[in-house]
């Protein structure tokens, strides 16, 4: 082995700095005044690290793969105990549901049930939003010769929409539910209690005058009310959400911001009084 003296050593040590500083310089001189060959060197020495780096990478990638397919094990073994969890729940319904069916149809049986007719509907298409007497209306191509009548009740394919409040010849206006002038009597499922959804011109309307003691409770499912033999019973409307204020809201099945298509049903009820059927007061006597 070959030892270097001291002075030597430190000689060197001081002249490596400037050497690699002139090498430096020298390889930018280079490839500046030849770019071709920096180039070409460039690419030389990318093949040749190329392979290098493709081996470096193999294990990289595996290590990878192997992390990524434990994480997917790990989300389907969640997965699957969630389904499990879902399926058995979805059973149950079905078992309780069968059951209800059951005695349906018996209690059907016992009492000679005989089972409404299925009301006529018409199937009309939005043309037009807004407009008319009303801020939340939609306007409805019906077509000449159309059974479309005052009154009748407007639904999508989720829900109550709005009811008719004005008829022509070839077309027809829904109020929607969402009016400030729309006042729709309403039950709720969860206790039975009677109320009526008033809109705001907001996206939903509100709860008012249900029975004390029968607050509403979020998530209760709101049908319709055959109070004033104005809608029939049992429409399906929403369910109750209650706003960061405190008020009583209902979120709409129906989807009123993207009606493109809606049925009007006839269930033979009185509607909408027209306005000449509207009782005025008589006239005071002088005296």
């Amino acid at each position: 082995m070959i030892r270097l003296s001291v002075p030597l050593r430190q000689a060197l040590s001081r002249l490596s700095l400037p050497v690699l500083i002139a090498a430096a310089f020298g390889t930018m001189l280079l490839g500046k005044a030849d770019a071709l060959l920096a180039e070409r060197a460039r690419m030389a020495l990318a093949d040749a690290l190329t392979p290098i780096w493709g081996v470096l990478q193999q294990p990289v990638a595996a290590t990878r793969d192997s992390f990524r397919e434990a994480g997917m094990l790990l989300n389907m073994r969640s997965e699957n105990a969630r389904l499990r969890a879902e399926n058995e729940r979805l059973h149950r319904w079905q078992a309780a549901a069968l059951a209800l069916e059951a005695e349906n149809a018996m209690l059907r049986r016992q009492l000679a049930f005989v089972p409404e007719a299925a009301p006529a509907f018409t199937t009309a298409r939005v043309v037009a939003d807004g407009g008319g007497t009303y801020a939340r209306a939609v306007l409805l191509a019906a077509g000449p010769h159309h059974p479309v009548r005052k009154g009748q009740v407007a639904l999508d394919d989720r829900g109550l929409a709005g009811r008719v409040t004005e008829v022509g010849a070839r077309s027809a206006r829904v109020m929607l539910a969402t009016d400030m002038n729309s006042r729709i009597p309403v039950v709720l499922e969860g206790s039975r209690a009677r109320a009526v959804m008033a809109g705001t011109n907001g996206a939903r309307p509100r709860l008012q005058y249900w029975p004390a003691g029968t607050q509403p409770q979020e998530g209760d499912r709101v049908v319709t009310s055959a109070e004033a033999n104005a809608f029939p019973a049992g429409l399906p409307v929403g369910v109750v959400r209650w706003s960061e204020s405190g008020a009583a809201e209902v979120e709409l099945f129906a989807r009123l911001d993207r009606l493109d298509v809606l049925r009007l049903f006839d269930y033979g009820l009185s509607g909408i009084l027209p306005p000449e059927a509207v009782a005025r007061p008589e006239p005071r006597s002088r005296r």
